[in-house]
Parts: structure tokens; C-alpha cells; sequence
């Protein structure tokens, strides 16, 4: 800490700084390449200058060299540049405590609505009662499939269906597979595999660790 509050002071005392251009590759093709620069998304060809001053020196399928501030830099795919260096893009983390009674429960949301998930990993999708869809709004006896489910009572029956997104923390996943169970089981939403399989998700010391796979 007392590092960073050094570095700081550095700076004031350095007077204000110009940030260098926030630059990302995200595609790549022979004589041109898809870069973002502090947000905006252009496609360059070599020799053309885009915002901030960037120019496209070279680039083919395999990465692209680019002109930031005058100096000469190679990119890969999704490589950014600035001030403090080369640095992979962040992705989306978050975490979940062990509740005492050893589940993981988080708030989220379904189609924008918010919704208390229990992380269940043994279920093969996100999961909820009757009067849970009807809260959210969704039409499940019309836009989803009709099927059966086993359950602690017995087989009763379902429907499949697919939500518009899902999200937990800063973590959205869009089009995850739901089943709408008949009765009041199960009595909370289950966050199964349908969306962990499309995060990339971990158990470690009693917390659960989410993060976005892009």
C-alpha cells in the first residue's frame, strides 16, 4: 500500500500526464485489423491512422504490429496496450461465500428481473417452481417444451424453455436453458449447469469463484 501511495505522489509532483490510447485487437486479417481504441471499434488497414493517432504498421492472421504514440508495438488477439504496458483484457470475476448451511446462494437476475439463486451444480439447468416463472413474467406453458422431471415427490411434469439472460454479479450469459417445474418444487432457483457451463467457475476453501469466459 505504501508503495502505491509513493507512486502516486510521483505522479503529482510530475504534473499532469496524457494517458496513452486505451488499444485492443480484436480481429485480424491479412493487410488489416480490428482495433478498439479507448472504446471505439474500427477497422484499419495498413498505413491507415485511426483514433488517437493509431496506425496499422502491418497485419496478418497471426497478429498485427501498431503504431501507439509513435512507438512501434506487437499485438496478438485481444492484447491491450497502455501506460502501465501489455496486459491480457480483465475478465468478469466474482465470488460466492459458503452460507452455513453449506449451499452457495447469490442475488441475481432472469431477463433483467432480480431472483435469489441457490448454486446447485448437481442440476442440469437453471431451475424454479411455477409460481417463481409466473413472477418473472414467463411464458413458459406457451414458448417452452413440454416435458417431465423427476423430483423428491415423484415425476411430475415440466417445461423447457430457454431465458433471454441470466446474470449473477457482472457475469451475464444469454439464451441459458431453464425448466419450469409444476408445483412448489424446487422452493428456490436454482443455478445449475446450464449457466455454470458457460462461466468459468471454481470451488476453492469455501468460496466459489465465477468468471466470464469472455
Amino acid at each position: 500500500m505504501r508503495s502505491l501511495l509513493a507512486l502516486g505522489a510521483g505522479l503529482l509532483l510530475a504534473g499532469p500526464l496524457s494517458a496513452a490510447p486505451q488499444v485492443q485487437v480484436v480481429g485480424l486479417f491479412p493487410g488489416a485489423a480490428v482495433v478498439t481504441i479507448d472504446g471505439q471499434r474500427q477497422l484499419l488497414k495498413v498505413g491507415q491512422k485511426g483514433p488517437g493517432g493509431v496506425t496499422v504498421v502491418r497485419a496478418d492472421a497471426r497478429g498485427a504490429v501498431l503504431s501507439v504514440d509513435g512507438v512501434e508495438k506487437a499485438y496478438d488477439l485481444s492484447r491491450e496496450y497502455n501506460t502501465g504496458g501489455y496486459a491480457a483484457p480483465q475478465r468478469t470475476q466474482m465470488s460466492i461465500a459458503r452460507g452455513n448451511d453449506g449451499h452457495y446462494s447469490t442475488a441475481g437476475s432472469i431477463n433483467g428481473q432480480n431472483v435469489q439463486f441457490l448454486v446447485d451444480t448437481g442440476a442440469s439447468s437453471v431451475a424454479m417452481n411455477e409460481a417463481q416463472a409466473r413472477r418473472l413474467g414467463l411464458d413458459y406453458k406457451t414458448r417452452g417444451q413440454p416435458m417431465q422431471v423427476n423430483t423428491a415427490g415423484g415425476v411430475v411434469p415440466a417445461w423447457r424453455m430457454s431465458l433471454d439472460r441470466v446474470k449473477v454479479g457482472g457475469i451475464e450469459v444469454l439464451g441459458v436453458e431453464a425448466a419450469i417445474v409444476a408445483g412448489g418444487s424446487p422452493t428456490e432457483v436454482l443455478l445449475g449447469m446450464s449457466y455454470l457451463n458457460r462461466v468459468g467457475w471454481r470451488e476453492e476453501q469455501g468460496v466459489l469463484r465465477l468468471q466470464a469466459k469472455h
